[in-house]
């Protein structure tokens, strides 16, 4: 199926009004796609809509028309209080999408308001923003939408807004269910009113899903929409403009050009652990006049990678993002959008509504099975591509960047600690097994001065892997406070071995447990933590840094952490 029918805006047996119409016409879009033409006709006439469509297929303005015509056709006027439309997303990014969306329809109807409720700024801003405006159409992440239901005693009852809605939108339900929204939806359900028409739109259906379509939708009309194979005919979960690709190293010939007839390409490249980084940066740099979106599987391999591009990468902008990013994100995916030419870790996809581009996939040779494991289970299928040309040796200038800053230096130590911990919670655990991997290979990918003190590395000998010849206790932070610090920190460790130690810390028990293993006990005490400095902001990362360091310096001077543990939260093992 292509993204596009046959039918244009004014086929709907249901006239839009005019200014929609002209607002899709500046948009550029004549014609419908099939999520569209499927769920709009229902929408307006006050079915709910359960939707199955795959990622790019056009979801949002199969929901975003319908929610204008009702709120159009109310009989009583929307009064500055009264919110008509609800849309629930889970990540900021995508509501941020949504809103511009709406945002420019709502030029053409000023008599409805919109007001976009997401986490990254101190709530108490949104409910004075709320107060001072109102909103009729609100587009919402669960978790602040949920605290705003619980505002009340700062003036605020969203419980008393909602009474008036019309129109529930859950977009990326799955993705809701999938980051761990249940509680925060059925909380939120309990809030709106039974009389409303319900829209939830997934790129899959599953059994959790069933439920929640059970308790938000009344006799839902289900729609799947699926896209069809070229080669093999089997349904796809990917749009059918991305057509996907893999290469194995060493094949030779050139990778994708810019050409701007091809279609999207999802580029798979088989090769060794230290070579993917050299054949990114290649690959980037024959690129640059495109728009690029490079997913690590980290937080701390964005931190360390993308300083390392943006070193590499001359003359092109890098915006680094993930989701520890709680007061940046925002910022830096509005600075994304607003270039005509970057790179980014994860803030959007492509191969959306017509739209081209390409991607890349990067595997080890020992994963290649994982070509048949999307084919098959994830039905995406992969063609073979050519290996990425002109390589170039870019791993020498990442370790003279460590050697110059001991910043990057601890970045890329946790980088390497934190992709062992990744791959050790991989979902396809039966290809992707830490007991296959190269730790002396990918320590020369990560361009590591040194193997980091870590449990999965105990007891075992890398003749393949050649530390750095200096001693990097002597690398220094360019920051002159966080140094200071350190300095600070050594002579005090100096003290303490040259008068024998401290017993408390002598008595602590030695933490045999891989890191790998540590994981879910780490996500709480962060999830806590989280919590507590709920509204806090700070965009200086090198104080964040500093104030970490200094933390663990105080649990050391109690005793609260011994010498080894210190040393190894310092360079490597904490805040995965």
């Amino acid at each position: 199926m292509e993204n596009t029918t046959d039918g244009t805006w004014d086929s709907l047996a249901g006239k839009l009004n005019d200014k929609i119409l002209a607002a899709l016409r500046e948009l550029k879009f004549t014609h419908m796609t099939p999520v569209q033409a499927a769920c709009i006709p229902l929408f307006m006439s006050n079915k709910d809509v359960a939707a199955e469509a795959v990622t790019g297929s056009g979801k949002t303005l199969a929901f975003v028309i319908p929610v204008l015509e009702v709120l159009l056709r109310r009989e009583e006027k929307l009064k500055k209080m009264q919110v008509g439309a609800l849309v629930v997303t889970p990540t900021r990014e995508l509501a941020m999408q949504i809103s511009e969306v709406i945002g420019h329809f709502l030029q053409k109807f000023p008599q409805f308001t919109q007001m976009l409720m997401i986490g990254g700024n101190n709530p108490m801003e949104d409910v004075e923003k709320f107060k001072e405006n109102g909103a009729n159409i609100v587009v919402a992440t669960p978790g602040r939408l949920e605290d705003m239901f619980r505002r009340k005693g700062d003036g605020v009852d969203l419980a008393g807004s909602v009474k008036s809605l019309d129109v529930l939108v859950l977009d990326e339900a799955d993705r809701l269910l999938d980051m761990g929204f249940e509680n925060s939806l059925n909380a939120i359900l309990s809030f709106l009113p039974k009389q409303r028409r319900t829209g939830l739109f997934s790129a899959t259906q599953t059994q959790e899903l069933d439920k929640l379509v059970r308790a938000g939708l009344r006799n839902p009309v289900r729609v799947a929409v699926k896209e069809k194979g070229v080669a093999d005919g089997a349904a796809r979960r990917t749009p059918s403009a991305l057509s996907n690709y893999y290469t194995v190293s060493g094949a030779g010939g050139g990778g994708p050009r810019g050409d701007a007839h091809a279609v999207f390409r999802r580029l798979l490249q088989v090769c060794r652990a230290d070579r993917k980084f050299n054949a990114l940066v290649a690959f980037l740099r024959q690129h640059k006049h495109q728009k690029q979106l490079v997913f690590f599987s980290t937080c701390a391999c964005v931190e360390y990678f993308g300083r390392a591009l943006e070193t590499l990468v001359k003359r092109v902008p890098v915006h680094c993002i993930h989701g520890k990013m709680k007061h940046k994100r925002n910022k830096i995916f509005a600075d994304f959008r607003a270039v005509k030419s970057a790179f980014v870790h994860r803030c959007g996809r492509t191969a959306r509504i017509g739209n081209r581009g390409n991607a890349l996939v990067f595997l080890l040779p020992m994963e290649e099975s994982y070509v048949n494991f999307l084919s098959i289970n994830q039905k995406c299928p992969l063609e073979k591509m050519p290996a990425v040309s002109d390589v170039v040796d870019v791993l020498p200038k990442v370790k003279a960047l460590a050697q110059a800053d001991r910043a990057i230096f601890d970045k890329g130590m946790k980088a390497f600690v934190s992709y062992v911990q990744a791959y050790a919670k991989h979902e396809c655990s039966l290809i992707f097994r830490v007991k296959d991997l190269d730790f002396a290979s990918m320590a020369r990918g990560f361009a590591l001065l040194r193997l980091p003190k870590m449990p999965e590395l105990r007891g075992k000998s890398f003749p393949d892997f050649q530390p750095a010849p200096l001693d990097t206790e002597n690398i220094r932070y360019k920051d002159k406070q966080r140094e200071k610090l350190r300095q600070k920190t050594l002579v005090e460790l100096k003290l303490r071995r040259r008068e024998g130690g401290d017993d408390r810390a002598a008595k602590k028990p030695v933490r045999n447990q891989a890191w790998s293993k540590q994981k879910a006990k780490k996500d709480r005490r962060k999830k806590n933590a989280t919590k507590r400095k709920h509204g806090q902001s700070s965009d200086d990362e090198d104080t964040e840094e500093l104030l970490k360091d200094t933390r663990l310096l105080k649990k050391l001077r109690k005793g609260q952490i011994c010498e080894e543990d210190f040393e190894r939260e310092i360079t490597g093992g904490a805040d995965h």
